[in-house]
């Protein structure tokens, strides 16, 4: 069965990539001017997925362009390979953007003129529903984005400790009622372990005594859980570090966020590193002895109306844009701007987010 992918903020990323013009009105300072993106560059799609915006970046880019796109799952990568037949300026990489550096280096390539992270998961993977994300279908309790490997959630939550499984849903679901739902699926384990999204999906609907307005009892556990066992978060922190080290000067940074925690990363991420003096503004220091900053806001977008109306799926998108400047990176090659937060590994004891 082949399932439909809606592509968020088409248009606006794709120009946040290679419109000379995009953010300029955003851009404060009279020494932050933005320079061209070169359409014969080489670009890299973070997030594969189905294609939308490598399609329309690879419409838009010149004839000598290379477009490396990164995705974990296999579904997405058949359809990257298919792409990369017909289209020659196409590299494939089946792995993870928090490793882009990496997998560049493998490539022989050192710098690249622009990164799109679109971060979440793709209409095909909710719609299908043995992959186990939805809690409206029948299907058995995967939730991983790379079905090679790693653990599923059904093996997760057969394991876990009933701290570990609150910490999760009420840290990455923000989830007021993690305490009980952890509870009742510690109960519910010890008679019968859940194997199926339904069952997670009634037993939280059993366990959650009020609901929000328009949104089912089970989402915020099912994102919590889907975050934890792709480690969602502590990739996202590798990454936005990760990514300063290969953005040629000039170079645009876009990111596409869908939950609160990831856009806050990302947010103080740009911020720290278009201000790193910032934590110095109160001392004796003269400015010319400031560090520069390494990277130029040039503000956030989120979904029109219109499309939000077409695509329920894009009301919670927020895009971050950037530049990269001439800067050098500071002695720890960025990790100082990845704000420290409060991240769940597997085994349920909380690391900081930064300077690993």
């Amino acid at each position: 069965m082949e399932f439909v992918h809606r592509t968020v903020l088409l248009e606006p990323a794709v120009d946040a990539l290679l419109n000379a013009s995009f953010g300029k009105r955003r851009a404060r300072g009279a020494q932050q001017e933005l320079s061209v993106p070169p359409l014969n560059g080489i670009y890299v799609d973070g997030t594969f997925g189905r294609g939308g915006h490598s399609r329309l970046l690879l419409e838009r880019l010149g004839p000598d362009a290379t477009l490396v796109v990164f995705d974990k799952d296999p579904q997405a990568i058949e359809v990257a390979q298919a792409l990369s037949e017909s289209d020659p300026r196409v590299r494939v990489v089946h792995g993870g953007f928090g490793d882009m550096p990496e997998h560049l280096q493998e490539l022989g390539i050192q710098q690249v003129n622009g990164v799109l992270l679109d971060l979440g998961i793709s209409s095909p993977q909710i719609d299908d529903a043995s992959r186990g994300f939805s809690f409206m279908r029948e299907g058995p309790l995967d939730m991983r984005m790379d079905t090679s490997s790693g653990i599923t959630a059904a093996e997760w939550l057969a394991e876990a400790s009933q701290e570990e499984i609150k910490e999760v849903i009420a840290h990455y679901g923000e989830e007021r009622f993690a305490f009980q739902i952890a509870k009742a699926i510690i109960v519910g384990r010890e008679s019968q372990p859940l194997r199926t999204t339904l069952e997670l999906a009634e037993l939280v609907a059993n366990t959650v005594r009020t609901r929000e307005k328009g949104q089912h009892p089970a989402t915020r556990s099912f994102q919590a859980i889907r975050i934890h066992i792709n480690q969602e978060l502590q990739e996202l922190a590798r990454a936005l570090a990760a990514i300063l080290t290969v953005l040629a000067a000039g170079g645009r940074l876009a990111i596409i966020s869908f939950h609160s925690l990831e856009d806050r990363m990302v947010k103080q991420c740009i911020a720290a590193a278009a201000r790193p003096g910032a934590r110095m503004a109160r001392m004796p220091i003269p400015e010319d002895q400031m560090p520069p900053p390494v990277l130029t806001s040039l503000g956030k977008v989120v979904p029109t109306a219109e499309e939000t109306a077409e695509n329920v799926r894009a009301r919670s998108a927020v895009m971050r844009v950037a530049e990269r400047t001439s800067a050098p990176l500071p002695p720890d090659q960025g990790a100082s701007f990845v704000k420290a937060m409060r991240l769940i590994p597997m085994g349920g004891r909380h690391i900081e987010g930064r300077r690993r």
